[in-house]
This record gives C-alpha cells, structure tokens and sequence, in this order.
C-alpha cells in the first residue's frame, strides 16, 4: 500500500488499517534508517564492513516483511469482525460463532508478535550503528531505535488487546510470558541507546 493511500484511509473512519497497521509502518520506517545508517557506515566507523553489511541486508529484509505486515495486520482484524457478524440464531450457530470468533482473536496477535520481535532486532541493530557506526549518522540511528521502540509498542498494545477477549488459559500464558520477555529485552535496549547521547554530549 502506498504511503499516502495508507494515511488516507488511517484518517478515515474506517476501522482498517488501524494502530496494528500503523506499528508495522513505524517499524518499516525504523528498517529503511537502519539500513541507510548501515549504507554510511561501510566506510566510516569501528565496525567491519562484513558486519555492516550484514545489518544492511537483514534490516532490508526486516523492512519488506513490515511493510507486508501492515496490510497483513488489517485483514487480521477485518476476520476478527467477520466471525462477530456470523449467524447466532441457533445453539449451534452460537458455538461455531463463538469458535471463529475465539480463533480469529488468536490469529490476531501473531502480526502483532512479529511487529514486536523485528523491533527488538532492529534496536539492536541501531544500538550497534550508534555505538560502533559512522559518527554522522548517531541521530539517524537514534531516531531508527525510537520508531522501532513505537512500532515494539504499538505491537504489544495490540497483542494484550486481542488478548483480553481470548479464553484460552494455555494461550493466555504463553502471550504474557511472550510479552513479559520481549519488554525485558526493550527495556534493556532502549536505556542504553538513550543513555548514548548523553555521553556523547559530556565527550
């Protein structure tokens, strides 16, 4: 989907693409610097160009499966809507109902999970191009770990939503541990990339 369509139908009324959607652009965007702060650093910087290149390609990578994500995440949502609009007239009816209805809030994390795992990638990626890239392109990188940390967000925000209507007790535990573990490794990430302007400014 192009970015102004995109925006477009974000602004309108409609309920898809939505906030899931938007994660996975802010991701995207947070890949296409990643791989630009990659690009300026094959030359400039401590680390070896096999290891920047491979940041390149991986965040390349990591860019393209988003930007899928972003449509992927709104027809995710569009079949949580589909199963709430079957038939309940019966009591069969109210079972197969309730049964799509159950699945489809499941099928609805897994975009989500996958937006917050690429984002832990890329703040890794980023963490290392501030501290080991091209001098030049800190704010770059920076600004990279800051979109992935929303689009990480964005992610987990959806996840626990999806989650509050799921049932599923086995489910339901391995999401929180699944969460609990991905914001660890955030938390982790982001003090020591926002702690680096700090002692680049005091330097």
């Amino acid at each position: 989907m192009e970015i102004k369509r995109l925006l477009e139908k974000l602004s309108s009324s409609m309920p898809t693409p939505g906030g899931g959607s938007a994660s996975a652009l802010a991701g995207a965007l947070s890949a296409s610097l990643v791989s630009m702060a990659a690009g300026l650093s094959l030359k400039k910087g401590s680390l070896k160009k096999e290891g920047v290149v491979k940041i390149k390609k991986e965040a390349l990578a990591i860019q393209k499966r988003l930007l899928h994500a972003v449509d992927e995440d709104a027809r995710s949502y569009e079949a949580v809507l589909k199963a709430f609009r079957l038939p309940k007239n019966t009591d069969k009816e109210i079972l197969v109902r309730t049964k799509a209805i159950q699945k489809a809030y499941q099928k609805a994390t897994i975009i989500p999970q996958l937006v917050s795992r690429k984002s832990i990638q890329l703040m890794e990626y980023s963490r290392t191009l501030i501290l080991r890239g091209n001098p030049n392109i800190v704010s770059d990188a920076g600004v990279a770990a800051l979109l992935a940390d929303a689009a990480f967000g964005g992610g987990l925000i959806n996840i626990g939503v999806n989650l509050h209507s799921v049932v599923g007790k086995t489910f339901m535990k391995k999401m929180n541990l699944l969460m609990k573990q991905l914001t660890r490794k955030r938390n982790r990430l982001m003090k020591n990339i926002l702690n680096v302007p700090v002692k680049i400014k005091q330097g």
